[in-house]
């Protein structure tokens, strides 16, 4: 009897030892930081300054939200997303409904020609397109020239958001693919055999078998799209640098700037956590919407 509680005991605790090497580095990279972001953010600390930090409580706060450029930012920001978010997964689901009703081998090679920009890193995609778009020497006006066309595309502050937007929509577009493909994949073809028998056709079966199968998959891939492009970067800071006039500056470039340039790093650590308050309430919602399921 006695063996056997040991044997347990021993089962038990192996468990927390394959653990500890994944909390020791959660706790390094992700836990600590956290905390310290957090901390650092109710101080005052000028990295170059002589002066030590300084707890000012909420100050930092409450400067972000007086601050224009704070609200320029967050609001091309939520531009980004509002444009984005609808076009990526929208592409998404109809490229994964083309892509399914490919059989044999090529449904493989097309899903792996649309997945491989997503392994690009985002500088070698963002010089790239930064090439492309060029109004001197850039590719797509060089092409446009041919027909007596040149459009600024990086240089117009209305079009410079789109053209973000565009570059991230080819850059991204293969990892929804990829999920609603298996999501797809997931749907038993009884389901479509029913529907046929009923007299269903491909578009009353799209929207009465596919779509509310795949709401939990298609609702992860929006969500999780949602909170991937608020925190936009390397591609407005690579392509544009924030420009013109600011238009593609983004929340977490203006963060960068301002915490790594200006060196201000309270201040850019309050504005962090402003940042994680609108993801933390997105993935709230998240977990509402998908509570049934």
């Amino acid at each position: 009897m006695r063996a056997s509680s040991t044997h347990q005991s021993i089962q038990r605790w192996s468990g927390y030892l394959f653990l500890c090497p994944y909390l020791a580095v959660f706790a390094v990279f992700l836990a600590l930081p956290f905390f310290y972001g957090l901390g650092l953010s109710l101080v005052q600390w000028e990295m170059l300054s002589e002066t030590p930090a300084k707890f000012v409580g909420m100050r930092n706060y409450r400067e972000a939200l007086g601050d224009a450029y704070f609200w320029k930012a967050l609001w091309a920001t939520v531009r980004f997303v509002v444009m984005t978010t609808p076009l990526t997964v929208g592409a998404a689901l109809l490229i994964a409904l083309g892509l399914h009703a490919i059989k044999g081998r090529r449904q493989g090679l097309y899903r792996t020609l649309y997945f491989l920009p997503t392994l690009i890193s985002i500088s070698v995609a963002g010089i790239l397109w930064r090439w492309f778009y060029t109004s001197e020497f850039g590719l797509f006006n060089a092409l446009l020239q041919k027909i007596g066309w040149s459009i600024p595309f990086i240089n117009d502050p209305k079009l410079a958001m789109k053209s973000i937007v565009a570059m991230t929509l080819w850059w991204t577009v293969g990892g929804p693919v990829v999920i609603l493909l298996a999501g797809l994949h997931q749907i038993p073809r009884q389901y479509y055999e029913a529907a046929e028998i009923d007299g269903a056709g491909p578009l009353a079966m799209l929207r009465h078998v596919t779509l509310p199968q795949l709401r939990p998959v298609l609702l992860f891939a929006l969500v999780m799209n949602l909170i991937g492009s608020f925190q936009v970067f390397g591609q407005t800071f690579i392509i544009t640098w924030g420009g013109p006039e600011l238009s593609t500056r983004v929340l977490v470039q203006y963060i960068y700037e301002t915490a790594f340039r200006n060196y201000r790093m309270g201040y850019g650590a309050a504005m962090s956590w402003l940042l994680f308050m609108v993801v933390l309430v997105l993935s709230i919602a998240q977990f509402r919407l998908m509570r049934e399921k």
